[in-house]
């Protein structure tokens, strides 16, 4: 019988590859699963406490899903781009041990109750926040829910880059000192995606690439770009893959994991209000509810969110105090092509 053996890069969970893998003794070699190389391995069953417990909440249904489709669609554990379905279940198998579980199909018994009210009461509400009641809406949003869930997606230091690009278009040839290129002042400063007009929010992007596609440039112009480096740890919410950040293997209590399970599509909701792409003409309201969010968020003494961009590969970054990053240095680019993408 040939032994299998995991890596980390099995799984797209950060604390199984934070906290987890790195006290379990193992050795390093070549993954039987999702084939990296020069990895640590462990034997699967070491993890099988955690997903017994994680398991536990799904309940045997012939109509059904299976394990792994539910694990793959609750909490986006196993990487697509690493393990197809039937790596996907030969690795579910080593770790429960047991082959015939992981060929029958489960339910979750309240899919459809807590997180869909919650998904169509943030529906309801943005819609009343963009076109009938902008400050005192009627909807309701359980907000003390809300900061909870917030906690999930709390950063650590090393998840938030130190480095960080922010671009402007150049009037002429001439490109901008490192002093232009924060945040505009409060009475030059319009809506945006996360702070409302008259309040500045510093944008910052995690690439050069991305800083500039987010200010839309043509063909030809020129762009100054700025190096930016954070003063001090930030206390930032990421709201990029809300699947990805929640563990729940964290949780470490039933109860508690199905109800994080009810509310995880909301956040992924939440998520999206910041990436959703907007146009121009409609930004006023457009950004409405996600700058309802960020002000939230604000609220709650975080210091800032991060958020996929919805035009570059990158991610974004709105800091709610334009001085907690300084620009470093600066540097022109020309923009050579810009693509566009179109569909019926």
């Amino acid at each position: 019988m040939i032994n299998m053996f995991c890596c980390a890069d099995c799984f797209d969970d950060k604390y199984l590859k934070e906290e987890v893998f790195p006290y379990l003794d193992g050795k390093i070699g070549k993954c039987s699963f999702c084939g990296s190389e020069d990895t640590k391995l462990i034997e699967p069953i070491k993890l099988q406490e955690q997903f017994e417990l994680l398991t536990g909440i799904y309940s045997e249904d012939p109509d059904g899903k299976t394990l792994v489709e539910w694990l793959k669609a609750d909490w986006a554990l196993f990487p697509n781009d690493k393990l197809d379905n039937h790596q996907s279940r030969s690795l579910l198998i080593e770790i429960l041990n047991d082959g015939e579980i992981v060929r029958k199909k489960f339910s979750y018994p309240s899919y459809i109750s807590l997180y869909t009210d919650e998904a169509e009461r943030w529906q309801l509400f943005r819609s009343e926040l963009m076109h009938s009641n902008r400050y005192f809406p009627n909807e309701f949003i359980d907000l003390e829910q809300l900061e909870e869930l917030l906690g999930h997606l709390l950063t650590t230091e090393k998840d938030v880059p130190n480095e960080w690009f922010r671009a402007r278009i150049q009037l002429d040839s001439t490109s901008y000192a490192k002093e232009q290129m924060g945040s505009p002042p409060k009475h030059l400063a319009s809506h945006g995606r996360a702070n409302p007009a008259g309040i500045p929010y510093l944008y910052l992007a995690s690439t050069a690439q991305t800083a500039v596609s987010e200010i839309r440039p043509h063909t030809g112009e020129k762009i100054t770009v700025a190096q930016f480096t954070l003063n001090e740890p930030q206390l930032i919410a990421d709201l990029r893959h809300p699947k990805k950040t929640v563990s729940p293997f964290l949780i470490g209590d039933e109860e508690k994991i199905k109800k994080t399970r009810n509310y995880i599509n909301f956040l992924e909701e939440l998520g999206n209000e910041l990436t959703r792409p907007v146009l121009p003409r409609s930004a006023a309201f457009d950004y409405a509810p996600s700058q309802y969010l960020c002000e939230f968020i604000k609220k709650c003494k975080y210091t800032g969110v991060m958020y996929s961009s919805s035009v570059g590969d990158g991610f974004n970054l709105a800091l709610f105090d334009p001085n907690s990053a300084i620009a470093k240095s600066t540097f022109q680019q020309t923009v050579t092509k810009v693509s566009v993408s179109i569909e019926n």
